[in-house]
């Protein structure tokens, strides 16, 4: 059975939350989360979670469905996001997805390649190096699969491991399984709209969410989740944010006293980063149509309305909106 979505896709702080819900209401559809770090059960400030308030106005989904310290990997999200349409669909409502986590929409859309098991003992040989000597890892990458390292930042150590794990137990690197799988799925025809601004536009929104965040209480929220025990060893605890503010909270547990504005610089510094990531993974996918989220959001709303009503069997959407520059 083909799922018909709207997908609503875009780097960290471009508005895609915000256009979500207002396309949501005035569909009468529910929202699947497709953002990596909200899937984890109490990191809600520092991964922008949806508020009470917002999942008051429109029902979310693949929200808080892990605690920290699990793996929560793209064939776990595909599996949870595609029961998740399945009930939004069964009971006759629209199924909006929005996320950052480019992997995660791909995943979703294009099914994944059938990968080895994971191998816990090489695992914890891979780990074992990556302590000894920080970086050693994507070093490693870039020798065997340079077109994975590429893709990944050096502190992603869950994709790092896999993509080593999978060129070891496989003898190919995993870009060149995902290449020849091309994901080729076909269980979900999806309409892929990016939330697209200019790069000073963005990176002042980016600016204004760290302060927003630390505001909102981000360094309390690290603390209370080192205090439930779950420390800055996990993988969950090293995305953006949690590691910079973290680094801060240690040095100032340890000497007592600590630079918050160079923290919250490093801060804003990561998060920056972490658009230009993502701005390049979605700018490589060619089927998604590029929208400024407050200028062209009517144009977006008319676009999506007229695909979700459109009858079956259609042409595959391609893209009528230039890429971002």
């Amino acid at each position: 059975m083909t799922r018909r979505v709207v997908a609503i896709v875009g780097p960290t702080a471009s508005g895609k939350t915000e256009v979500a819900l207002r396309l949501a209401e005035r569909l009468g559809a529910e929202i699947v989360s497709a953002d990596s770090r909200q899937v984890y059960r109490h990191l809600d400030v520092g991964t922008a979670k949806p508020t009470a308030a917002e999942r008051a106005r429109v029902p979310h989904h693949v929200l808080d469905v892990a605690d920290p310290e699990e793996i929560f990997d793209a064939a776990r999200f595909r599996r949870a996001a595609l029961a998740a349409i399945d009930d939004v669909a069964g009971r006759g409502r629209p199924v909006i997805v929005c996320g950052g986590t480019g992997l995660y929409l791909r995943a979703l859309v294009h099914g994944l390649f059938p990968a080895p098991p994971r191998a816990p003992e090489l695992r914890a040989r891979l780990h074992a190096i990556e302590e000894r000597e920080p970086g050693a890892l994507h070093r490693r990458l870039a020798r065997v699969d340079p077109d994975a390292a590429a893709r990944l930042h050096p502190n992603d150590l869950l994709r790092v491991v896999r993509a080593l794990e999978v060129e070891a137990l496989t003898g190919r690197p995993i870009s060149a399984w995902q290449g020849e799988h091309r994901f080729a799925g076909g269980e979900i025809d999806a309409l892929v709209l990016g939330c697209h601004r200019p790069a000073d536009e963005l990176a002042a929104r980016i600016e204004a969410r760290c302060d927003a965040m630390l505001a909102a209480g981000l360094l309390d929220e690290i603390a209370g989740l080192w205090a439930r025990g779950f420390g800055p060893e996990l993988p969950s605890m090293q995305s953006v944010g949690y590691r910079e503010m973290g680094d801060y909270l240690r040095e100032q547990h340890a000497s007592g006293a600590a630079d918050l504005p160079a923290a919250r610089a490093a801060f804003a510094r990561a998060t920056r980063r972490l658009a230009k990531r993502q701005r390049t993974w979605f700018g490589a996918e060619p089927a998604i149509e590029w929208f400024h989220p407050e200028r062209e959001r009517d144009a977006l709303l008319a676009r999506a309305v007229r695909w979700l009503e459109r009858p079956w069997p259609s042409p595959i959407s391609i893209s009528s909106f230039p890429s971002p520059r």
